[in-house]
């Protein structure tokens, strides 16, 4: 990671900011500003950001689903795409659950995101099942892919 490239938890005053890149990148399927408000209060979830020289790139959202470990949110800004920041953030996540010695994590992703399943894939994440229509408003549907952490 670049020296001035670093991850770190997003607090309150982050969440204007989260609120306006989700709904930039995800349109009418974002979350809405009050869910990502509420969720972020519940302290169930912990959402960590990337940043370069102070500026944020992108988040994500973790949290256990069950006993599985999920990435519920990853998005990186456009203008910072292919320049590592989901990797590191996937790394991050992974790191954070073997730190938390859990055995399985999981994610969604839509069917029409191919950038994202490669970089999944390339991990080893596998299709466990698909949710039909589970991105809405648009109708697409979403992978769920698993990934068993050994050695954790």
């Amino acid at each position: 990671m670049r020296a001035d490239r670093s991850i770190r938890d997003l607090g309150e005053a982050d969440l204007d900011w989260l609120a306006e890149k989700e709904a930039e990148i995800f349109g009418a399927a974002a979350w809405s500003p009050a869910q990502i408000d509420q969720d972020f209060h519940s302290g169930l979830r912990r959402y960590r950001g990337i940043e370069e020289s102070g500026v944020l790139l992108g988040y994500s959202v973790c949290g256990f689903d069950g006993d599985s470990f999920h990435l519920l949110n990853l998005a990186v800004v456009p203008g910072a795409r292919r320049r590592g920041c989901a990797r590191k953030l996937v790394d991050d996540f992974l790191d954070e659950a073997r730190r938390l010695g859990v055995r399985e994590v999981s994610l969604e992703v839509a069917v029409t995101n191919a950038a994202a399943i490669a970089l999944y894939r390339g991990y080893g994440f596998a299709v466990v099942r698909t949710r039909p229509r589970y991105y809405q408003p648009e109708d697409v549907d979403g992978l769920v892919m698993g990934l068993a952490l050994v050695g954790h």
